[in-house]
This record gives C-alpha cells, sequence and structure tokens, in this order.
C-alpha cells in the first residue's frame, strides 16, 4: 500500500502540473547551464504520469474473469499482468498511447522558452538570418515550412500507430485449419458416417448397417 499511494501521489501530482512551468522550473532551479535536460525530464515527468494513467486504466478495462481465471490455474501476480491482462490491455489503450506520443512530439517545441536549439528554436534563427523585406523578417515562411515538419512527424507516427493496431487485430483473429476428406464430411453430414473398415459394423441414419 505505500507504494501504491506514494505512485499515486506523484502520478496525480505531475498529470496536474503544467509543462511549460516544469519545464521553466527545472531549467531555473537544476538545470541552468544545460537545458535539454530541463526539457526531456519535465516531458518525461508530465508524460510518463499521463501513460501511466492511461495505463492503469487500459488493465482495469480488461474483465475481471480473465485475472480470476489466471489466478485460479496458479499464475503469480507478475505472471498474471505479463501474460493475461497487460497483452489483452495493450490493444485497447493503443491509440490513447500513439495520441500521447503525438503530443509528446509536438511538447518539444516547448523548448524554445528555455533557450534549447530544438527545432522551432532553429526556424526563429534562420528567419533572423535573412534579409529583413520592408523591415519584416521572415517568420511566417518559417512556420509554414517548419510547422510542416511537424505536421509531417506527426502524421508518420500515426501511421505507424494506425498499422500496428491493423496488425494486432488481424493477429487475434485466429483462422480454422481446413478440414479434408472424412472430417469435412462429417461437419457437412452429421448423419453420415465414414466407411466402415474390415470386420467393422457402420452406422447410419437408418440404423445399424452390415458389414
Amino acid at each position: 500500500k505505500p507504494v501504491r499511494w506514494a505512485a499515486t501521489v506523484l502520478v496525480e501530482f505531475f498529470r496536474a502540473m503544467p509543462l511549460l512551468i516544469m519545464i521553466f522550473l527545472l531549467f531555473a532551479a537544476v538545470f541552468t547551464t544545460e537545458p535539454m535536460w530541463a526539457l526531456v525530464i519535465g516531458l518525461t515527468l508530465y508524460n510518463g504520469s499521463v501513460q501511466a494513467e492511461i495505463f492503469r486504466s487500459g488493465i482495469n478495462a480488461v474483465p475481471k474473469g480473465q485475472g480470476e481465471a489466471a489466478y485460479a490455474i496458479g499464475l503469480r501476480k507478475t505472471q498474471v499482468m505479463t501474460s493475461v491482462l497487460v497483452p489483452q490491455a495493450v490493444r485497447s489503450m493503443l491509440p490513447s498511447i500513439i495520441s500521447q506520443l503525438v503530443v509528446t512530439l509536438k511538447d518539444t517545441s516547448l523548448g524554445f522558452i528555455i533557450l534549447y536549439e530544438e527545432l522551432l528554436f532553429v526556424g526563429k534563427s534562420f528567419a533572423q538570418q535573412t534579409p529583413p523585406v520592408n523591415g519584416v523578417y521572415a517568420f511566417i515562411p518559417m512556420v509554414i515550412v517548419f510547422g510542416s515538419i511537424y505536421i509531417l512527424l506527426c502524421l508518420a507516427l500515426s501511421s505507424l500507430a494506425t498499422w500496428v493496431e491493423r496488425r494486432s487485430r488481424r493477429s487475434r483473429k485466429g483462422t480454422p485449419p481446413a478440414l479434408e476428406g472424412t472430417a469435412a464430411t462429417v461437419m457437412a453430414d452429421p448423419g453420415h458416417s465414414a466407411a466402415p473398415g474390415p470386420g467393422e459394423t457402420g452406422t447410419g441414419p437408418d440404423g445399424p448397417k452390415a458389414p
């Protein structure tokens, strides 16, 4: 219980903390000379807590009978989680996981606030280095070009999520083995039986038959 309480407090705290404030506080208080770590740790704490809540909700959404059946055959809690609950939960929460990864990708642009040289910061530098036209720098073309890069990256990640979801859905649908010969005949006509062998008595729809 103490571990569960501590984990709950940490997840709820970092999930409620605004990401921009967290990044700025880490930069101002701890990583004053290394803005990259302020950005990385801030993104990790915030998005990690959101992903933890997604995992918790997904596992709780699995029917309780699945876990009870696993405990009934003698599996330990770790085995129940890794072999029964988590594989089923991942399929249902995969869209939420991928959507949060897309949000994480877009949140990397917040490194611009602490002067970290990420994509948006580089785009601003390019715009300032170009000669101004009528006293105006080319910020709008910069936004169009680098915004398109963000859009393409998010679309690529979303396409990957769609492909993984379709593949997992296809792997769930097992195809029954093909029935051949006598087995197919019996399945098609339950009243028909295979031809009896020597010395055997066959049974048909009208009763016993002589060998």
